[in-house]
């Protein structure tokens, strides 16, 4: 698995016209292809005088999930270059769909390509784009005293703090990076003399 990639932090939604034609593009973050679909119905629903709602969408870490569709357009004018602005810069987990209003000029093939290209490429220029990171979920349970030193010293070194959980000790949530693991160990112990119990958790992507 990838050890980082880049998504989007919300959705975003821009406008170009060319030749008459309104394009109308909507960028969201997405987890898998099911909601990508959700955004594409919800798009057309939204717009259900407009001629074509072109879409490509990338899922995963790795960029395994990769579709596109027409809709409409000459095949190979729509879908595909705005699948190559995607990939282009290098996101993930999103989906694009452009909403194209006709405005009586044929643009040809070329035109088209271009058009839906340029529409996708607006739009990731205007995201704020965030990187996700794999992380392991580690636990620490150490005494009140102790949890309060291990919370600082990991803050310093950047560790990512999850949320803690208190009774007669503390168990005090951590994400991590895998080769973390050993240095926060090592700090526990240190600090809590051997007493703090670390506990490996699940693995998966987390925002950064």
């Amino acid at each position: 698995m990838a050890a980082e990639y880049e998504t989007i932090a919300k959705a975003v939604e821009t406008e170009i016209e060319i030749s008459r034609s309104r394009f109308i593009s909507r960028l969201e973050r997405v987890e898998d292809e099911a909601a990508a679909r959700e955004v594409i119905a919800a798009v057309r629903a939204e717009h259900p005088r407009a001629r074509h709602h072109c879409s490509a969408f990338v899922i995963g870490a790795d960029g395994r999930v990769q579709r596109s569709n027409d809709d409409g357009e000459p095949s190979g004018t729509a879908g595909a270059p705005m699948l190559d602005a995607l990939t282009s810069a290098g996101l993930s987990d999103v989906v694009a769909v452009v909403t194209r209003y006709f405005g009586g000029v044929l643009l040809g093939a070329g035109g088209l390509t271009r058009a839906y290209r340029s529409a996708v490429a607006g739009a990731v220029l205007e995201a704020t784009r965030v990187r996700r990171g794999l992380r392991r979920e580690v636990t620490v349970r150490s005494s009140y005293e102790v949890a309060a030193q291990i919370e600082a010293e990991a803050r310093r070194r950047g560790y990512g703090i999850g949320a803690a959980e208190y009774s007669d000790e503390v168990a005090q949530g951590f994400e991590i990076a895998e080769e973390e693991v050993a240095g926060l160990t090592a700090l526990a112990a240190e600090l809590s003399a051997g007493a703090a119990r670390v506990e490996a958790g699940g693995i998966g992507y987390v925002d950064l």
